[in-house]
């Protein structure tokens, strides 16, 4: 699994077609329509679990919300708080919609992401970051199912198509065992109005990888909102009874600028 990992991003790096560097999904030409026109859309700095290489601008903020399994609600705030680096934090409650009890919170976790590199006609765009928000807690492990990404590195990159772009990734999620697991991406922009999405998450071991489905609709430009399915064709149970299969989880995000 690992060299096909290596494989995949030295494919990504040497026979990516360019057209612009992913400097928040815009070219610079794009930055000053955005500016004109005021109608394109912010950068897509996450798809549907896994981070892009793109960044909020500078003085830049985002809430994010996703409706999960049995009435669970996620929530996300982040901020760009210098140039090339956001930060932010995320916490999740379990049976908050429904008539399910008790209401029970998990800790907060914190998001940093700092862009390095802009990407150029061959080298994608590219981040370092920390993601401690897992998924699916479990409260008498204590400790989520689907562990936290962890420390990571991501390149992103549009391949071959306009409004294609390939993202691949590597993270280490638990220190003590310093286990590398992977991540890839692809996400095909329809003229700003939709993003179609798929992942294949936490390659590491076969058995739990996922595979992430979805599409995402632009409702207004700074306003998205999306569907997707996580864990598609997954079965079985967790150690604490939670279904290991496909989970349907629906997104809503709002970015804007100070």
């Amino acid at each position: 699994m690992t060299r096909l990992l290596a494989l995949l991003l030295v494919s990504l790096l040497a026979g990516a077609s360019y057209a612009a560097p992913k400097t928040n999904r815009k070219s610079a030409e794009g930055a000053d329509a955005e500016k004109s026109e005021g109608a394109l859309v912010p950068a897509d700095t996450d798809l549907i679990d896994i981070p892009t290489a793109a960044i909020l601008d500078y003085g830049g903020y985002s809430s994010r919300t996703r409706f999960y399994s049995n009435g669970g609600i996620m929530e996300w705030l982040g901020f760009g708080v210098f140039q090339r680096l956001n930060v932010g934090a995320s916490m999740n409650v379990d049976r908050l919609i429904g008539t399910a009890t008790p209401v029970q919170l998990t800790r907060p976790d914190l998001q940093v992401k700092f862009r390095f590199y802009d990407g150029d006609r061959i080298i994608p765009a590219a981040v370092v970051g920390f993601d401690g928000q897992g998924y699916l807690y479990n409260r008498p492990a204590q400790k989520y199912n689907q562990r936290q990404r962890g420390f990571y590195v991501a390149g992103s990159q549009e391949v071959g198509v306009p409004g294609l772009h390939g993202n691949v990734g590597m993270n280490i999620s638990d220190f003590n065992s310093n286990a590398i697991f992977g991540f890839m991406a692809a996400d095909y922009n329809i003229r700003d109005k939709v993003l179609l999405m798929w992942e294949w998450d936490n390659l590491s071991d076969w058995n739990d990888s996922r595979i992430n489905m979805g599409f995402r609709t632009y409702v207004t430009p700074s306003f998205h909102l999306d569907f997707a399915v996580r864990g598609v064709g997954q079965g079985g149970t967790f150690s604490n009874g939670v279904s290991r299969g496909a989970e349907r989880v629906v997104n809503f995000k709002y970015t804007g600028n100070f």
